[in-house]
């Protein structure tokens, strides 16, 4: 597990979207996000989303463009974040398995003391949430 509590970036961006989504939506809501938390690109360690998303061309365009690093993680991973979500879906439990993607996803790769500075907000086809690692 890679660990990022001596980094001076603090941050984690987690992504979710539909597949095909275009990637400048996804980019839009990416700086929508670090906009209303108050930071820029630089603060943040990396992208993060399920992993049946890694092939995602509009999520690894936009951990490109940012120059970010892209992890994924299981199901299993993201569900066991359930309790620490804000913004827990029935609705996404139904399509992939677990109760939230963004939200999980910026959780799980920001360890077990991290907290969501911003909760999922969303776009037409996307997710967005930034976790800030303790």
């Amino acid at each position: 597990m890679t660990t990022y509590a001596n980094s001076t970036r603090r941050y984690i961006l987690g992504l979710g979207c539909e597949r095909g989504t275009d990637w400048n939506d996804v980019r839009a809501l990416a700086e929508r996000a670090f906009q209303e938390v108050g930071i820029g690109s630089r603060q943040v360690l990396a992208v993060v989303s399920i992993d049946t998303r890694m092939d995602e061309p509009a999520i690894l365009a936009t951990a490109t463009h940012f120059r970010l690093p892209a992890r994924f993680f299981t199901v299993e991973a993201l569900e066991r974040e359930t309790p620490r979500l804000k913004n827990p879906s029935e609705l996404v439990f139904a399509h992939v398995g677990c109760h939230g993607v963004a939200e999980a996803a910026a959780l799980a790769a920001a360890g077990p003391d991290s907290e969501l500075v911003l909760p999922k907000i969303k776009s037409s086809f996307a997710t967005a949430a930034i976790a800030r690692v303790v």
